[in-house]
């Protein structure tokens, strides 16, 4: 609660930042399709929600500026970029489910920004964690992710993302609560968390959508991890030997036991199969080649006639037309996103709780995306939080980042001051 904290980062500065890279990149644009109808709506839709979010943002406390316009920075080039693959058409949708998320995100923000008050809503995380999971078990179709009704699809599993983050963060109060089962001492919380992490993983094996399991195991990992840090308690070598063997121990019996179709991913050989089950592969590591540092230019790729372009292997897409630059540029500035949090660290154990599993989470999607794109690893179906074409993504991901702003500014007055001075929410 006490020492030195380090300032957020100017205010006015990282808004002209915002409006100086989305002016910039609207001048690639113009220069590609020359100045019509669309391109003076794209600018003016952009340029405008940005404007719009500057004035918003002087009514918010300093403190959590630096999530929001982060957010406002990738959100205004996720637009542009998914309004000229293949050609000029403003990407409606997309924009609208991006404004739902910066929603979603301060929505989220007012609901955590309390730790004391959030973790003792728990009950109704976990309810609200079986209900999704409930909902994928039964309303998704024969063994399927998705729910469809008709003007609109749903994918409960992104939902459950920030569910579970809330699930993994936790206190020390939470933790010197043990309990004694046949002489085995134990913390509840972390049975559960094992055991909700336990049921994701048999429902994603049910599901055939195992490339989203290595994000919520990360988040996992991490919430654990930290659960030990909490109380500064010595591991000792023989429990390190253990959990390493076990980790080990379930990889490969994984990888043995792994679905025919994952076996045929992990093995396939792309060059020699180009026209089946490695085209998707050899495209995107096509068009990265062609793209080159600097693209070809906004609307003159040809990946986006094939399937998952705007999804599972945008970052080939904005590679081919905007080149490998401007693609690492993109990846870096979403890792602004939880890295932002550094500009002032939380103030609670809780909402460092929330800020590392979320930041577990954004990493291990972009790592996937990224390395599918690169044939590094085989397609995971996974997507670049806010730059992928997806509206349950870009919600989830929304109300992610509030948990990152609450770490950012938090809230503690009144009783759950008092809680934390006292070591309760710490």
């Amino acid at each position: 609660m006490s020492g030195s904290r380090t300032g957020p980062v100017s205010h006015p500065f990282l808004l002209l930042l915002v409006l100086i890279a989305h002016t910039a990149m609207l001048v690639l644009v113009m220069m590609s399709f020359g100045i019509n109808v669309e391109v003076f709506k794209l600018a003016c839709i952009v340029l405008m929600f940005d404007f719009i979010g500057a004035i918003a943002l002087q009514f918010v406390a300093q403190e959590a500026c630096t999530v929001d316009t982060v957010l406002m920075l990738v959100l205004g080039m996720s637009t542009i970029y998914q309004s000229c693959f293949g050609g000029l058409e403003f990407a409606w949708k997309h924009f609208v489910f991006g404004i739902a998320a910066f929603f979603g995100c301060q929505i989220s923000y007012v609901l955590v920004r309390n730790p004391y008050r959030a973790e003792k809503l728990k009950p109704l995380w976990y309810i609200l964690f079986f209900i999704l999971v409930g909902m994928i078990f039964f309303l998704t179709g024969t063994r399927g992710i998705w729910i469809d009704l008709g003007f609109i699809t749903i994918q409960p599993s992104e939902f459950v993302k920030p569910v579970f983050v809330l699930i993994c963060a936790s206190s020390i109060r939470t933790q010197l609560r043990k309990k004694e089962l046949w002489g085995i001492h134990f913390v509840p919380d972390n049975l559960m968390l094992l055991f909700c992490t336990a049921l994701i993983a048999g429902l994603q094996w049910y599901s055939r959508d195992l490339g989203s399991l290595p994000t919520f195991a990360a988040a996992a990992g991490c919430a654990l991890l930290l659960r030990f840090s909490y109380l500064r308690e010595k591991i000792s070598v023989r429990l390190m030997l253990c959990m390493g063997v076990g980790v080990v121990f379930v990889c490969i019996m994984a990888w043995k036991l792994a679905p025919s179709y994952v076996q045929d991913r992990l093995h396939v050989d792309i060059w020699s199969d180009m026209s089946g089950s490695g085209y998707q592969q050899v495209k995107a590591l096509t068009a990265i080649a062609e793209g080159g540092w600097f693209g070809k230019g906004a609307g003159n790729g040809t990946l986006v006639s094939v399937a998952a372009s705007r999804t599972d292997i945008i970052f080939s897409t904005i590679c081919e037309e905007w080149g490998l630059f401007t693609a690492i540029m993109t990846v870096v500035l979403v890792l602004f996103l939880p890295a932002s949090i550094l500009t002032v660290p939380p103030r609670s154990y809780y909402h460092s709780g929330l800020a590392i599993c979320v930041s577990a989470m954004f990493v291990m999607q972009m790592t996937l995306n990224i390395f599918g794109s690169c044939n590094l690893i085989p397609f995971t179906g996974v997507t670049i939080p806010f730059i992928s074409q997806g509206g349950s993504s870009m919600l989830a991901s929304g109300i992610m980042a509030g948990f990152l702003k609450a770490a950012q500014a938090p809230v503690l007055t009144g009783r759950s001051a008092a809680q934390l001075q006292r070591g309760g929410g710490r």
